[in-house]
């Protein structure tokens, strides 16, 4: 029996027991209880509704596929133009399927800040390391075109990017073409008698925001129906996942550097993690994709090694020292058994493996979601 109700009836016996002037302080303290055990309730009802709210947020969102891959595959590499093709080629791979985060690994062996990377981006150097070079030209492919000469200064590794394929993603807009949402990015000049910064999306003219963001800064804007631009109107910036989450658009693909691998699982950006992780390998174990059944996913982290694998990044991670590869992830498998060349090159395995997980995700996407 729990204490309210015990309390209750020990009260309730008092009642019988007890003279008048007794029995009133036994009322007044059994109507305390109820006053506490109404609160109490209430309080309940509030936490659950409000548990509720946050369940149906989390089952709005679009699940997502990341995936993570080694710079270290850029130094093999016979030249610049060649690098830049590579860099290309796994940028068509996420943006064909769709893939809505790029992780770039380091294979370092202590942790390094992304601010340590960012230095050498700009330096115009052509000696930058493979994961600085590979997140360079993938960002740069991933921005429209139209941003592409603000976001980005010269430099001597983008000579080869004009020779690349367009990803042709659909955010990638052209200056006739109107959309639900645009990328733009904030300009220095205000415009007169009002409160927000002014965008330039791509069109003919630029958008007034309704907040005052810095200069220089990337931003997603939602444009609405109204195609007149003279009409004076201001405009919202919105969460850079909000097309894909309300309207199912594709909306590119986020670029991060990671030093490590043990650094790609602990600094994921989303909420809760990933909740599956799969890794890639000859010597992972051969499921047929039509046999293969992902559990539901909120968040999916694919990852490829280099040319020595996923078992090297994992030796050389002393985070993750003495594990076994099989332990860091929920699922190792072999997506192409039967291989005729002696190795399969990260760029082409990219290819084949997204290939290969549309269906298994396809069915989990569909499947009822975790809880």
């Amino acid at each position: 029996m729990g204490k309210k109700k015990r309390a209750a009836r020990e009260a309730a016996e008092q009642v019988t027991e007890n003279g008048p002037d007794d029995n009133a302080k036994v009322e007044t303290k059994l109507e305390l209880l109820n006053v506490d055990s109404s609160e109490r309730k209430k309080k309940k009802k509030k936490k659950k509704k409000r548990n509720k709210e946050e369940n149906d947020g989390d089952s709005n969102e679009t699940p997502t596929v990341s995936i993570a891959l080694p710079g270290s595959i850029i130094d093999n590499a016979q030249s610049l133009e060649l690098a830049t093709r590579l860099a290309g080629q796994i940028a068509r791979a996420a943006t064909i399927f769709r893939v809505d985060e790029v992780i770039v690994i380091d294979n370092k062996s202590t942790s390094v800040d992304e601010s340590e990377l960012l230095n050498q981006e700009n330096n115009s150097d052509d000696n930058e390391s493979g994961a600085a070079f590979l997140v360079r030209i993938l960002r740069y492919l991933e921005t429209p075109q139209y941003l592409r000469k603000s976001l980005f200064p010269m430099h001597n590794n983008l000579r080869f990017v004009g020779l690349l394929p367009p990803l042709d993603a659909p955010h990638h807009l052209r200056r006739h073409e109107w959309a639900p949402y645009r990328e733009g990015i904030t300009l220095k000049n205000q415009a007169p008698d009002s409160a927000g910064s002014l965008v330039d999306v791509g069109l003919s003219k630029n958008v007034l925001i309704d907040e005052v963001i810095e200069p220089g800064r990337r931003v997603t804007v939602a444009m609405g129906s109204n195609r007149n631009l003279d009409t004076g109107l201001t405009y919202q910036v919105v969460p850079s996942s909000r097309p894909r989450d309300e309207v199912g658009m594709y909306w590119g693909y986020k670029v991060r550097y990671a030093s490590n691998i043990s650094a790609v699982i602990s600094s994921c950006p989303y909420k809760g993690g990933y909740d599956l992780l799969i890794g890639t390998s000859e010597h992972g174990v051969v499921i047929k994709s039509s046999e293969l059944s992902l559990p539901s996913f909120r968040h999916l982290l694919i990852a490829f090694g280099g040319l020595a694998g996923l078992e090297e990044c994992i030796e050389e991670d002393k985070n993750l020292k003495g594990k076994d590869v099989r332990e860091v992830f929920d699922l190792y498998l072999n997506v192409c058994p039967h291989q005729g060349s002696r190795t399969i090159r990260t760029e082409e395995a990219v290819f084949i493996s997204l290939q290969y997980f549309q269906e298994p995700i396809s069915r989990a996407r569909d499947a009822p979601k975790r809880i």
